[in-house]
């Protein structure tokens, strides 16, 4: 698996997000090789890394906002630069059996933007029948990738989910990796991409296991980091 960077999405999204939060996230995808996922309030600012790819969250964390809107919310983060889209599936619907209106509004979303669009089931939350309807629900609408959680529910990403969720789609296995032995159990699972706060972490303690390294190499400082080629 020499490609792991490229899978892991460097992730800042918490309430108190700041615009220097943002540029640490990036920079720190920059210096490893990762992507990054942000809030899409701060992708003007991000796309002065041009060689980081970006992933922006919509209607992040309850997905619970009117399809037009998300739609159009959807539309201006590509607009503004971002590579692909996280968008959460309305949990609530889901519970209520209401399956078509739950895959019409992805649906309708993945149609209004030219970008691969990941939708987070909130795994957590969900038993495995419902798991299993929501997966056949989000491949039916064409989505590109399920994502296991948005980190703001109790619990994360399991093996057994990811296991569960990749018979329909590629998986962005999210919500408590920390680590790069979290990170392995997710990807011999199913999983093709990791969302994670820790990604640096999550590569480092990588290449210290390729390397034969007993200890990962310490993380740079900042402004250590070769950004020549970022903006």
């Amino acid at each position: 698996m020499d490609d792991i960077p490229d899978r892991i999405e460097h992730t800042v999204l918490g309430p108190t997000t700041t615009p220097d939060d943002v540029r640490t996230c990036l920079d720190e995808a920059l210096q490893y090789g990762m992507r990054a996922c942000i809030p899409p309030c701060y992708l003007p600012l991000a796309t002065e890394y041009a060689n980081v790819p970006l992933t922006a969250v919509i209607d992040f964390p309850h997905g619970q906002g009117q399809t037009d809107s998300v739609c159009q919310a959807a539309k201006l983060a590509w607009d503004a630069g971002a590579d692909e889209l996280d968008i959460v599936c309305n949990v609530g619907l889901l519970k209520a059996g209401a399956d078509d209106a739950v895959r019409d509004h992805i649906t309708e979303v993945v149609a209004s933007v030219p970008v691969p669009v990941k939708v987070i089931v909130e795994a957590p939350l969900l038993s495995d029948e419902e798991l299993e309807r929501v997966g056949q629900l989000v491949a039916d609408a064409d989505a590109a990738y399920l994502k296991t959680a948005t980190g703001f529910s109790e619990g994360g990403a399991t093996v057994h989910d990811v296991e569960i969720l990749s018979k329909y789609l590629p998986v962005k296995a999210s919500g408590g990796v920390g680590s790069w032995a979290d990170a392995e159990a997710m990807f011999e699972a199913g999983a093709e991409r990791i969302g994670a706060s820790s990604g640096d972490t999550i590569v480092r303690e990588w290449q210290a296991e390729v390397s034969g390294d007993a200890e990962p190499e310490p993380k740079r400082d900042r402004d250590d980091a070769d950004t020549t080629d970022g903006y």
